[in-house]
């Protein structure tokens, strides 16, 4: 074993010595020991990290699978041999991150019991659903009702359970939220996390609900059936230690089940899709009934956060950071297919893996550091939930309130050279002047998410960290690249999005161009060393919805 996590050390420190790559000079406004990290940035490096990270050998890096420990293991080697400070458990690199795996049966059953007739719902065609209570066998005979949006948000005086009791029964409702232009109401266009399958599913539990099924299309959702497939028709994980409510069956069907369950009931699904967005909308009881044999697998295990430091210069400011964070993990191996089976997960995310080694490697190497200490994070289980980062949240190496700022790295098309960059959250904070100054020095145009109505920022591992009050967001290219038109960044993300987005085709290709994951780096080191050497910790707006968990931090 220790042979093997040689040679990964020995991969990496041969990539470091790849000729380095032209890219845009940061602006002098940084001190000297940051331009010179910046232009230290080799995206070669990040090129072999991306390789090895998604290669068949790695399994595609399923959370408790052997290809996510080795993963975080070469992670952890490569932190070890740029001589970054281990930040894990017990003097290492690797946080233990308790977890419990499960993994709906084929034994299992589901049908919904209609007025007339039984319709029996065919696994992984019609339906996905997980029991989350950790049980191995449960049954469920329980009346449905029909909750819109599934929405309790009293700041918008919205209520989809008003009048309604739904203890002990099962909710059919609807992905995303009451559609608005108005930026005063769930924020216009822009998804808020009411809008994401995690809270509907946390929110019904926490009335008594005993199943949630999600109605899936695709544009609500922004993905298609294949991907709720894909991501929910293996093992799924959890935290051992989370002792809120569960779902015995939390799932998704497809829109045509849906539209049976509704008519039956004498109602017409498009009709109740634009009722369920207009205010007064009421819940209602309908007439059919969901019964189910669940039967699950049962795994417990640990996972592996991989966490390292860069001790701050400044006696005082040193014990505050600025934390880069990206998740490692993917969707491991499809157990139903023989060939073609392995999701590699190049762009998501080894990629955000291969920028945060980058970044950590040139910075452990600078001679002057910023005044903050710098943190990197690659976390477990981001498919299954922010699971890794949830647990970062709640257990960070240095206590949330002393944490300036998160930077977060998922899925950077290794595409080419781009000439925007998306920083969707940042406006959030009170840091947004220094980032507009530095996609200026790097002649970057600051563009808006393209598509605010998939809730991006709700989707990735910032948001843990957010949801603890520390100031966070991601950072990612947008479509315009040096060479070409708009329109063929924007046909290169539909491509991905269609043909490779958590599907195994997801995989290192040599003809790949990691300039761009090169700029988005040197990007973030900018970022950060001013994050780092700022007089106040960065903060949110006023009045933004993670203000008061940055408030409550700080006692």
């Amino acid at each position: 074993m220790h042979n093997i996590f040689l040679a990964l050390a020995v991969f990496g420190a041969l990539s470091c010595g790849f000729a380095q790559t032209n890219a845009k000079q940061a602006s002098s406004t940084l001190p000297t020991a940051a331009q010179t990290a910046i232009k230290n940035v080799n995206s070669e490096n990040i090129r072999a990290h991306v390789r090895f990270l998604s290669h068949d050998l790695l399994e595609g890096r399923g959370t408790g699978q052997r290809g996510g420990d080795i993963a975080a293991e070469y992670i952890g080697t490569m932190f070890a041999t740029y001589g970054l400070k281990p930040a894990g458990d017990n003097g290492s690199y690797l946080q233990k991150v308790p977890m419990v795996g499960i993994t709906t049966k084929p034994t299992s059953s589901f049908e919904v019991a209609l007025t007339d007739a039984t319709k029996k719902l065919r696994q992984q065609e019609e339906i996905v659903a997980m029991d989350e209570t950790g049980n191995a066998s449960d049954e469920i005979d329980a009346p449905m009702v029909w909750v819109g949006y599934g929405i309790t948000a009293p700041e918008y005086r919205w209520d989809d359970y008003q009048g309604l009791d739904v203890k002990g029964k099962v909710l059919l409702m609807l992905v995303n939220e009451p559609p608005s232009n108005d930026p005063k109401f769930f924020k216009g266009r822009a998804l808020t996390y009411y809008g994401r399958w995690t809270y509907k599913y946390e929110q019904a539990a926490r009335m008594g609900a005993v199943g949630v099924i999600l109605v899936h299309q695709a544009d609500m959702a922004s993905y298609g059936w294949d991907v709720v497939r894909n991501s929910w028709g293996g093992e799924r994980s959890y935290l051992r230690e989370n002792n809120e409510p569960k779902l015995k069956a939390a799932a998704w069907v497809q829109y045509g089940v849906a539209q049976k369950i509704l008519g039956d009931s004498g109602v017409d699904i498009l009709q109740a899709i634009n009722e369920a967005g207009k205010p007064g909308f009421h819940g209602s009881e309908l007439k059919a009934r969901f019964k189910a044999h669940v039967e699950s697998a049962v795994r417990p295990f640990d996972s592996n956060n991989v966490v390292a430091e860069l001790p701050g210069a400044d006696a005082k400011l040193k014990n505050q950071a600025v934390l880069y964070t990206a998740h490692y993990d993917h969707l491991g191996i499809d157990p139903t297919k023989t060939e073609n089976n392995i999701y590699h997960g190049a762009a998501d995310n080894a990629t955000g893996c291969g920028i945060l080694l980058e970044m950590a490697r040139v910075l452990a190497a600078s001679p002057v550091r910023p005044k903050r200490s710098m943190l990197f994070a690659a976390v477990t289980a981001e498919e299954q939930g922010l699971r890794g980062s949830e647990y970062l949240g709640k257990h960070p190496p240095f206590a949330a309130r002393d944490i300036s700022l998160d930077v977060n790295y998922d899925d950077v098309p290794p595409i080419g050279t781009p000439e925007e960059v998306q920083v969707s959250g940042a406006e959030r904070t009170t840091f947004y002047p220094v980032v507009q100054q530095a996609a200026k020095e790097f002649k970057l145009t600051i563009v808006p998410d393209t598509r605010p109505e998939a809730g991006h920022y709700y989707r990735s591992d910032h948001f843990s960290m957010a949801r603890v009050g520390v100031p966070a967001f991601s950072v990612n290219e947008g479509d315009k690249f040096a060479g070409h038109d708009r329109t063929w960044g924007e046909k290169q993300a539909q491509d991905y999005n269609k043909n490779r987005y958590h599907q195994p085709s997801d995989e290192y290709r040599p003809e790949m161009d990691f300039r761009g994951d090169a700029l988005m780096a040197k990007f973030g080191i900018a970022l950060g060393w001013k994050a780092a050497n700022l007089a106040t910790t960065v903060g949110w707006q006023p009045g933004d919805e993670f203000e008061k968990a940055r408030q409550a931090s700080a006692h």
